[in-house]
């Protein structure tokens, strides 16, 4: 079962009218991703994600900060639009939970991959080659993790598929581990109905911990207003996340990591990247 909500697979939206081929495939491959590691894992709808708050804001944002991956744009579409298979219908989207007391899943050896996106990576070939034994017929696309790469913004599908909502630290926040989480997407060619939205809004009457402690202050003033954009979803909800602010912390930790060895992750000694994660770990949900 699915344990990112509650009866993940038969709750919000479900059609009664799906068919029983559709609706078991469904529950198959949500189930599979579950049996490959994921703790959580949802359907979107592909057509309810074109054109996003994400993507229609990315245009106009003030802080292109840490944007070197322009150079790199893999998809021939601007910067910051999302490029989508023709024959996409449904986004797989799910999450392996990073707790506290595991912090080494997102350290960085050098340029490595820490261990939690190997994981993520791990799930996504074997969830491909099972659906070529199982399922050759249908289109597999696993989802990079950058935009210009071929990427889509995952939290906002996270949320379509029902994992969670987007918190006020500007994260998505999960019912059973808060906003730490870590998330992949792989686009199918079939049309399924989705495991979302739901109503999960624990930051409504939050004391909202998780931004008091942010280092840079990323959260201190209002960045964004529905009138400037033309939005009603925006960064930490009501356009106080600032981007920016959060890279300059960014590179602080990269400045003063330390070489060290991890040796799950490489045989040799690198610079251990330790990123921020306050906004993540005050948060109250999950603990």
């Amino acid at each position: 079962m699915v344990t990112c909500y509650n009866d993940s697979i038969s709750q919000s939206g479900v059609n009664d009218t799906l068919t029983a081929n559709t609706d078991a495939l469904r529950r198959e491959l949500l189930e599979k991703l579950l049996e490959l590691g994921a703790d959580c894992a949802g359907v979107a709808r592909v057509e309810d994600l074109r054109d996003g708050p994400s993507e229609r804001l990315f245009p106009n944002m003030k802080d292109h900060s840490r944007d070197h991956f322009a150079e790199e744009i893999t998809t021939g579409l601007p910067h910051g639009a999302v490029y989508w298979e023709p024959d996409a219908r449904s986004v797989l989207v799910y999450a392996v939970a990073h707790p506290a007391e595991r912090p080494e899943l997102d350290w960085w050896c050098g340029e490595i991959d820490p261990p939690g996106n190997k994981r993520l990576l791990a799930i996504s070939r074997e969830f491909r080659a099972y659906m070529a034994q199982a399922h050759p017929d249908i289109g597999v696309y696993s989802r990079r993790y950058h935009v210009e790469r071929g990427g889509l913004y995952l939290k906002e599908a996270a949320v379509a598929a029902g994992l969670g909502c987007i918190g006020r630290n500007n994260l998505l926040v999960t019912p059973r581990y808060g906003p730490r989480v870590r998330l992949r997407a792989i686009d199918i060619s079939v049309a399924l109905e989705p495991t979302g939205p739901n109503d999960f809004d624990p930051c409504a009457d939050c004391d909202a911990p998780c931004l008091k402690h942010c280092p840079q202050g990323a959260f201190d003033e209002q960045i964004y207003t529905p009138e400037e954009t033309g939005l009603a979803h925006l960064p930490g909800r009501d356009g106080r996340y600032f981007r920016a602010a959060c890279a300059v912390q960014m590179k602080v930790n990269e400045d003063s990591a330390q070489v060290g060895l991890m040796p799950e992750v490489c045989d040799h000694p690198e610079k251990i990247i330790k990123y921020c994660r306050k906004c993540e770990l005050f948060c109250k949900i999950g603990r």
